[in-house]
């Protein structure tokens, strides 16, 4: 018997043909994810709330379970810019146990998610929603990175309106700081981009900023906060496994932040994969890529570590630096861990100024600000659902965004689609007992109408077929409904027929289906609709359905004589 669960990493298939020359390009590439990684995994950390630590541990165990057990051949996993505002008020509200507790939650959510294969139904989510989010997301990260970039004092809180009334009246900058953090992000943003191939600009400013740090002592002489001022001394080994002891009730209020997490985590790695494909010409699996993420999450629980998910920018550092296999990525969780064993003393001295400075190009990288130059070109419902999604996520919550975007477009989508529906009498297609009223030359007995429903037959377009035949008024002898333009039916459309068979059976008048579709068909039989009404009212075609029309009049008129 086939075990319905199909468990197949990518790493089984890649290592088939492995070869010494993609060791030496894998070996090549992962070194330079993992120099790219430090920065960013210690900075998201920060951002969320957390000992900076947490990102590299997330960085290596996360990163090296989705190389292992992935779907993509090149996709780079750990923490996300895209988790920040989410984990940021958590962290706030229930302590890192919390997170933990959303994190190993989120993890069975997407194991379920890719055992079930429904990963594919990730790409239905609605462009409009995915980049009016990642903008909001954007907005946010800056948001995080005020205190560290303007060297602030005072404790903000983890919204953005929050941030903003804090700041009011009590923002005092420390200009050295400020001086420091926007040299960073020049150097980092305008560094040349062939050079960044094989050393990233961001690696080379925190580290040129750790030794300035050091040299010029400027936390004594300018009060610039360092990791080992706001955090103390880094762990130089892995944490070890625990289990959270958030009691019930807290983990049952953060299921919908958990749920969140993995809507979010699912959407970046399977995007993630998306472009990976494109740049290396390949098909990733999303229900194994899903699983992956899965188990490296609720691993990242159990070692206390925070979300983890596949991420664009390291993924096309990958790309570009020569990666061939998942080789690539588990070398880059090595680097880091030796990095961790080997340097975790000396991260003590890296200015925050200069890890703000990374992410704030990281928030500016991801932000899609030319779509807001777009939007007057956009569908007006498109651009709503866009705004909608980017003004919820930095003035109220990602989870809000998130479902009160899609409940938006899928309000939308059922209007465009009720509105494409159409129900109507029949072109040229009326009573009449004149030879001269015909169809495509078949004569229309008279007490016949026929009427033609053309779309999806929903519940956002069921109304239409009463409304239609109230507005030809009395109802016919026999009512044919030309089905043949109909490809979908739901319950709603459903019972809408339903009502109408019993309307017209009352008045002992007949309906006559014509050419229903498969899908239409099967869900009418399956209800039982199709027993009610007969087999000798489905007709294959116009012709069926008149010869049946003429059978059921004259049966009519026997009856009466």
């Amino acid at each position: 018997m086939d075990f319905p669960i199909s468990f197949r990493p990518k790493l089984v298939d890649a290592l088939k043909d492995y070869s010494a020359q993609k060791f030496y390009a894998d070996l090549a590439a992962g070194l330079t994810v993992g120099i790219v990684a430090l920065p960013l995994a210690m900075a998201l950390a920060i951002a969320s709330g957390l000992k900076p630590e947490i990102g590299i541990f997330t960085a290596i165990i996360g990163g090296l379970l989705v190389s292992l057990l992935g779907g993509s051949r090149v996709q780079i996993g750990g923490p996300a810019g895209a988790f920040v505002p989410l984990l940021a008020p958590i962290v706030m509200l229930h302590g890192p146990e919390g997170l933990v507790v959303c994190t190993l939650m989120a993890g069975v959510i997407l194991i379920v998610l890719g055992a079930s294969k429904l990963g594919t139904l990730i790409k239905f989510i609605p462009y409009p929603v995915v980049t009016g989010f990642t903008s909001g997301i954007a907005i946010i990260i800056l948001s995080t990175q005020i205190r560290d970039f303007f060297g602030l004092q005072i404790k903000l809180p983890p919204d953005f309106i929050g941030k903003l009334r804090a700041l009011i009246g009590n923002f005092e900058p420390n200009w050295a700081a400020v001086f420091l953090a926007t040299l960073a992000t020049l150097v980092v943003w305008f560094w040349p981009k062939k050079i960044g191939r094989h050393l990233p600009g961001s690696i080379v400013i925190v580290i040129l900023a750790t030794v300035a740090s050091v040299t010029f002592h400027f936390t004594e002489r300018y009060g610039i906060q360092t990791i080992g001022t706001a955090f103390g001394d880094m762990g130089r080994s892995l944490p070890l496994p625990h289990w959270p002891s958030l009691p019930f009730d807290e983990w049952r209020a953060l299921l919908p932040a958990a749920m969140t997490i993995a809507v979010l985590g699912a959407i970046e790695s399977l995007l993630c994969a998306v472009v990976s494909d494109g740049m290396i010409d390949d098909r990733h699996d999303s229900n194994q890529e899903l699983m992956a993420q899965g188990i490296a999450n609720v691993t990242m629980g159990i070692f206390g570590g925070m979300p983890t998910t596949g991420v664009i920018a390291r993924t096309a550092t990958n790309v570009r630096s020569g990666a061939q296999t998942p080789v690539a990525g588990i070398i880059h969780s090595l680097t880091l861990l030796v990095i961790l064993l080997l340097a975790a003393p000396l991260a003590k001295d890296i200015p925050l100024a200069a890890l703000s400075a990374v992410l704030v190009v990281v928030a500016l990288r991801m932000g899609e600000w030319h779509q807001f130059a777009r939007l007057a070109k956009w569908p007006k419902s498109d651009a709503v659902v866009f705004l909608c999604a980017f003004t919820l996520t930095v003035a109220v919550d990602l989870p809000v965004a998130v479902g009160t975007s899609l409940i938006l477009a899928s309000a939308l989508l059922v209007k465009r689609l009720s509105e494409t529906t159409q129900v109507e009498a029949d072109e040229g297609v009326t009573q009449a007992s004149s030879p001269g009223q015909t169809t495509a030359g078949r004569s229309i007995p008279e007490g016949v109408v026929v009427f033609r429903i053309f779309g999806a037959f929903f519940f956002g377009a069921a109304d239409k077929l009463e409304s239609s035949l109230r507005r030809s008024g009395q109802l016919p002898e026999v009512l044919i409904l030309r089905m043949r333009d109909v490809l979908a039916l739901d319950a709603t459309g459903l019972d809408a027929l339903e009502d109408l068979f019993e309307k017209l059976r009352k008045d002992k008048k007949e309906l006559i289906l014509c050419g229903p579709h498969s899908q239409p068909l099967f869900a009418l039989t399956r209800a039982g609709f199709i027993d009610k009404l007969g087999m000798d009212n489905v007709c294959g075609d116009m012709d069926a359905s008149l010869a049946r029309s003429r059978e059921i009049l004259a049966k009519s008129r026997e009856k009466r004589a």
